[in-house]
């Protein structure tokens, strides 16, 4: 895997260059010309690599390996977070530097999508034939609601077997259900003219903005917010929904400054922030339910909050909503995906658990995570890498970034896993 390195590491470096995060709708870009632009560059990469390519309405795209009747997945996605703020290296700058690639997407997920590109590559020029036709499928709406997977299935075959690298090491065999929920607290006066904060249902927010009607200037500095011109801001630390005790989210001290002036903010601390019905207790082997009220907006005298919530694999939604219903307030599912599920012991989990081990050195185990991936858009699916167990955590947030040590494993990893899984 040597002789593609470098290749790669070019090809990664040009595609975080582009800003493929969701953008205003058009027929002809769907997810916005960004992402449109990302997905051709891959697309086109692969055509120069000598695969056959599909490009299904700038919704997303495949790459085509084999032409066996039985199929093989690896799905990827090319759309990014919005960059957020904090970075101290351009978030679409795609530069090389101590070591790493800097920029968003770098681990996810265009990073891993442009190694297992390579890793075809590599199988095709060495001369192995898959006994399957491998489909390398790269989305570009898979961080806002998957309408990339819905026209594919729409337009094209899913196959029913196969991985994201999209997700930890060594391999994932579970991941808990996801529910975006945006709740309607009425608010018919309040202390402030202006409240948002917050970019994405699944990024921690970490800017939080205010008007209030009068400022405190002593309680402003005590919760340790700027105060500019008439606003106060709080400024918090992303993080992925799935992982909010990895951020800092800047919407709790705006809301502490008001709490004591208003019945509603008090309400929506104790109900989301301090979990007084009891959320957060829910839990099995694959953890325990997280909730991250990520984005907040006050208009038309009432409090929008849309709340990430990642629950365990084997508790009903039902069950999560019931708690939810106590909070009293009108409700309603902006996303939901069911949980993802597979037996430990299943031939596609111990052929990649091997792989892992193989490539590493390290024995381990299947693990279960809060993240959503691409892999339950199969009947057999399961997240497989790129992060590795005691990794900083970088996505979703700022200063994302992948090691040229962890691109050249990935090569290689890679390879052996779909060799092994298509041979």
């Amino acid at each position: 895997m040597n002789n593609y390195f470098d290749e790669a590491v070019k090809s990664i470096c040009e595609s975080v260059r582009f800003d493929s995060s969701l953008a205003k709708y058009s027929s002809k870009f769907p997810f916005g010309r960004g992402a449109a632009d990302c997905l051709c560059h891959f697309l086109g990469l692969a055509e120069q690599l000598g695969f056959e390519t599909h490009n299904y309405d700038n919704y997303i795209g495949e790459v085509i390996f084999g032409e066996a009747e039985r199929e093989f997945a690896i799905l990827c996605h090319l759309d990014v977070v919005p960059a957020g703020d904090g970075w101290t290296k351009a978030p679409f700058g795609g530069v090389v530097e101590d070591g790493c690639i800097w920029g968003r997407g770098t681990v996810d997920d265009k990073g891993p999508a442009i190694c297992c590109l390579y890793a075809l590559k590599s199988l095709k020029d060495r001369g192995f034939v898959p006994s399957v036709k491998i489909k390398l499928i790269v989305g570009c709406n898979e961080e806002n609601g998957w309408g990339c997977i819905e026209h594919y299935n729409e337009v094209a075959h899913m196959p029913e077997i196969g991985f994201s690298p999209d997700a930890d090491f060594p391999v994932i065999y579970a991941e808990k259900g996801i529910l975006h929920l945006r709740l309607h607290f009425p608010m018919p006066t309040a202390p402030f003219l202006h409240l948002e904060g917050g970019k994405q249902s699944n990024m921690v927010c970490d800017r939080c903005e205010a008007t209030p009607r009068s400022l405190t200037v002593t309680k402003a500095r005590e919760l340790g917010l700027t105060m500019q011109n008439k606003k106060i801001i709080a400024f918090g630390k992303s993080a992925h929904g799935s992982t909010p005790e990895l951020g800092e989210n800047a919407i709790l001290p705006i809301l502490k400054f008001f709490e004591s002036k208003s019945e509603v903010v008090r309400r929506i601390i104790d109900c989301l922030f301090n979990d007084i019905y009891g959320l957060r207790t829910l839990a099995d082997e694959t953890g325990a339910l997280t909730m991250s009220p990520n984005v907040i907006k006050y208009r038309k005298k009432q409090m929008l909050v849309l709340v990430d919530i990642r629950y365990p694999a084997t508790v009903p939604v039902e069950e999560v909503l019931q708690r939810v219903a106590q909070f009293d307030v009108k409700y309603e599912t902006v996303h939901f995906q069911k949980p993802l599920y597979h037996d430990k012991d299943s031939e596609l989990v111990q052929a990649l658990l091997e792989t892992y081990e193989n490539c590493t050195g390290k024995k381990a185990k299947p693990v279960a995570i809060g993240g959503g991936t691409y892999a339950r858009a199969l009947k057999q699916g399961v997240g497989f890498g790129p992060e590795m167990p005691g990794d900083p955590p970088v996505i979703h947030m700022a200063d994302e970034h992948i090691s040229l040590e962890r691109v050249r494993l990935l090569l290689e990893i890679y390879k052996k896993a779909i060799e092994r899984l298509t041979k």
